[in-house]
């Protein structure tokens, strides 16, 4: 990836694990594509979620995306504390690598282009892709809302996007799209339920008023924690850093009697955020970053890299097999489920070429080429969900690590238990998909391809099954625990009959090759 460009892309749900998953789905299924991250919180009913991909991939990952949650997501139903006018509300584009501003700001205006001309929803453009001085800032275009623009657009001029039409689409809203620098999303929370002096603060901080330049700042109430939050965007954290943001908020609480009870940071930030905190409450006195150890250790090992010339490419499946064998839970049966899956696409991927490389089969070809494009997405789609699969272990760990002296932290801690459950269920499911795909796909090789590679596809076949099994075991575990009965049918149901249906396809495949070493062996 010569070129890399960082997208993050808001949505207008927080609370249905399962339509967040689908979105990263429609994401990562655009080749190239990484997620790095994503954010979901409750109370605002908002999803942030980063990836990063070369500047092509990155605009039709954007669009599948924005598509999917138009599909999911009905504004008409959405409550939540985040102002939002879309689905999708917002898409920053952010250079990275190799890429300028002024090559994101393309990318924006061809990213709205096609969400208008293909999806019908109407499309605004924002910071420095803005075409008017009143659209750089994302709250003038927000303003009142969905419910407030469905009124607006159609009889207001100055509302009208800049791509597609002056309606807004009746579930999804509309969309801003837009190119800014590295952008810190940051929450202070505050020991009050006070939500007057929320708004209060936010208003004394926020550049708009008058308070710190470079940073965007509302209060919201925290209904299921009984607490109050300004929430912060800083647009600029070399002009405005982060320790400022927070002092700032500390001091104007202070003048309430109220005090700080946490901050979080949504989403991802740059290392130079933390080494300013770092430098600036340790009063470093002639600090540098290359006194920071992973600095240092990373310039080493790129001069290292550049240095060597290893006579062959080093093994990626040691130090999966080794990571799978340390005292750690994660990476579990989940993750190698994933592996076993993506090795049975990959086995299918080889007996594709090699019967496309004979001329005999040339009457089946297209239906190889299609068989092809589509094992090939599906190891994509395994590949990824290998880390998924921890991941998601990794959070439901967290939840049960939370708090639960009092009452609301118990309700907190239980909430978000189930839901990290429900997402730990959602991504063996999909595993258990996709490797249901492989083995459709591979019953077709059976038919179609060389009988030379039977073997390999029967291998692949059973490899698949296990990766469908083991799917389904990581579904049974976790749904023990979920509370949620009509959640725990539905997946229960979906996936053994994905399984059941497996077995019976594994079996073919598998009498396919018995027979043939019979006919062969008299």
């Amino acid at each position: 990836m010569k070129r890399i460009v960082e997208c993050v892309p808001n949505f207008s749900e927080g609370r249905r694990p399962e339509v967040v998953e689908e979105i990263v789905r429609a994401l990562e299924s655009v080749p190239g594509v990484i997620v790095l991250d994503r954010e979901m919180d409750r109370d605002h009913n908002r999803s942030v979620i980063t990836f990063v991909a070369e500047p092509e991939a990155a605009v039709e990952a954007a669009v599948r995306a924005t598509r999917r949650a138009a599909e999911l997501i009905d504004l008409n139903e959405h409550r939540g504390e985040h102002p939002r006018i879309g689905a999708t509300d917002v898409i920053p584009f952010v250079p990275i690598r190799n890429v300028t501003m002024d090559d994101c700001v393309a990318l924006a205006r061809e990213t709205g282009r096609r969400i208008a001309e293909e999806l019908n929803i109407p499309v605004y453009l924002y910071e420095r892709a803005a075409t008017r001085p009143d659209r750089v800032d994302l709250a003038n275009i927000r303003k009142g809302e969905f419910e407030g623009l469905r009124e607006a657009i159609a009889r207001d001029p100055d509302r009208a996007p800049d791509f597609g039409p002056p309606r807004v689409h009746p579930t999804a809203g509309a969309t801003v799209v837009g190119a800014r620098p590295p952008l810190i999303a940051y929450n202070v929370n505050l020991n009050t339920n006070d939500i007057g002096i929320a708004r209060k603060i936010a208003r004394a901080v926020r550049g708009r008023d008058g308070g710190l330049r470079y940073v965007k700042a509302l209060g919201f109430e925290l209904k299921d924690r009984g607490i109050v939050q300004v929430s912060m965007n800083l647009v600029d954290y070399e002009q405005t850093p982060i320790f400022r943001a927070f002092e700032m908020v500390k001091r104007e609480a202070e003048r309430y009697g109220v005090s700080v009870r946490g901050s979080e940071i949504v989403g991802l930030i740059p290392q130079a955020a933390l080494d300013a905190c770092a430098e600036w409450y340790l009063q470093l006195e002639n600090f540098s970053r290359e006194q920071i150890l992973e600095n240092r250790l990373a310039a080493a090992l790129a001069r290292l890299e550049a240095a060597e010339t290893p006579a062959a490419p080093a093994s990626g499946v040691q130090p999966f097999l080794d990571a799978v064998a340390a005292a750690t839970p994660a990476p579990g049966g989940g993750s190698v489920a994933a592996l076993s899956g993506a090795l049975a696409a990959a086995l299918g991927e080889m007996m594709s070429r090699l019967t496309l490389q004979k001329k005999r089969f040339e009457n089946v070809h297209e239906r190889l080429r299609t068989v092809l494009a589509q094992l090939e997405d599906l190891r994509r789609t395994l590949s990824t969900a290998i880390e998924a699969d921890a991941e998601s272990f990794r959070r439901v760990m967290a939840a049960y690590r939370l708090p639960k002296e009092t009452e609301d932290q118990q309700r907190l801690r239980e909430r978000e238990i189930q839901e990290a459950l429900k997402a730990a269920v959602v991504v063996p499911a999909r595993t258990a998909e996709a490797a249901h795909a492989v083995l459709r796909a591979l019953m077709e090789l059976a038919q179609i391809g060389s009988p030379k590679a039977l073997s390999d596809v029967a291998v692949g076949a059973q490899l698949a099954l296990a990766a469908i099994k083991g799917a389904y075991y990581n579904v049974l575990t976790n749904l023990n625990a979920i509370t949620d009965q009509a959640f725990n049918n539905e997946y229960h149901t979906r996936v053994l009959a994905l399984l059941e249906e497996a077995e019976e396809w594994a079996t073919h495949v598998e009498t396919l090759l018995l027979n043939q070493f019979a006919s062969a062996n008299g």
